[in-house]
């Protein structure tokens, strides 16, 4: 019992509404500081102050600034994940979603300020990913709001839980501590690979190096990979409260759709594009017809489970 109240009392402390709402304006404020700042080293840069190695295409153009506050942005995102993990396993997916949906605009950002514009575009390299991540953007915005659609079908306003509000209870309340467990997890995991890229960048010799192919993939692939353990997780504790087979299906094809958003930062070009469609493309796939077996209470729902 004593655990239990601690984790109540860090719930409160690091995921209540009150503190998101914090953490909303704090991080607004954060990226518009950070956005100046990334100006001003771009001003710096061009009048030869300083030059940064491999990654300076991010100092060579204001727009490239924009890198920035998306960067805060999607790290509230990553925040906003972990905060509706109790709440709703369907937001919680989609939260996923819009993260790697961020994270392709805030390439484009970051690629459209090193575009050649020339009548060989499709020879280019940089130019067809960035066309590659622009139809990709769009695609997933798509297929984003689909998602959300179904996943309003399948939890209406005024939903009631009924009779299985015991195990329900059961299934938030591990949900909440598995929920204050990742918030020091992730955003520990994000300052260390923040500070360590920073010392490789700007102290070359520092030995703190990371093996990322590129800044895009920085935190994110290993943020994609415990996401993937959380899903397992969640499906098998799941297996104590339903033995429902949509239910089933639903959970372990949420974790399939993670696990090629995860292959995702081990490919490029086209191939990692098609892999985040896919990704999100399935997850709909699979909640859509999860919604179709909801919709027959009468024939599939035999246990009394909950999700």
């Amino acid at each position: 019992m004593a655990i239990s109240s601690l984790f109540d009392r860090a719930y409160d402390i690091l995921l209540s509404t009150r503190v998101r709402e914090r953490a909303e304006k704090s991080i607004l404020v954060v990226a518009i500081f950070g956005f100046l700042v990334h100006l001003l080293l771009i001003v710096l840069a061009d009048f030869g102050v300083f030059t940064l190695g491999a990654d300076s295409q991010l100092l060579s153009n204001p727009i490239a600034a924009t890198y920035t506050p998306f960067s805060f942005i999607i790290i509230y995102e990553v925040y906003m994940l972990v905060y509706y993990l109790p709440r709703s396993i369907t937001t919680y997916i989609s939260k996923q979603y819009e993260i790697i949906t961020l994270i392709i605009i805030r390439r484009l950002f970051k690629d459209l300020g090193n575009l050649e514009i020339t009548s060989n575009w499709f020879d280019i390299r940089g130019d067809l990913q960035f066309t590659y991540d622009l139809i990709a953007a769009l695609v997933l915005f798509f297929l984003l709001y689909l998602f959300v659609l179904q996943g309003k079908r399948a939890f209406p306003e005024g939903h009631e839980v009924g009779p299985q509000s015991v195990n329900l209870a059961r299934f938030i309340k591990f949900k909440k501590g598995l929920a204050v467990l990742l918030i020091p997890i992730l955003f520990g995991l994000a300052a260390y690979t923040f500070l360590t890229w920073s010392l490789g960048t700007m102290i070359p010799t520092s030995g703190a190096t990371l093996p990322f192919k590129n800044i895009n993939n920085i935190f994110f692939d290993q943020f994609f990979t415990i996401l993937i353990v959380v899903d397992v997780i969640l499906l098998l504790f799941s297996f104590f409260l339903t033995k429902r087979f949509h239910k089933v299906i639903r959970n372990s094809g949420f974790i399939v759709s993670t696990i090629l958003i995860r292959l995702s930062f081990s490919a490029e070009g086209l191939v990692s594009v098609v892999l985040i469609v896919s990704s999100v493309l399935f997850g709909l796939l699979i909640l859509s017809i999860h919604n179709l077996y909801e919709g027959k209470p009468e024939v599939f729902d035999t246990d009394g489970g909950v999700a």
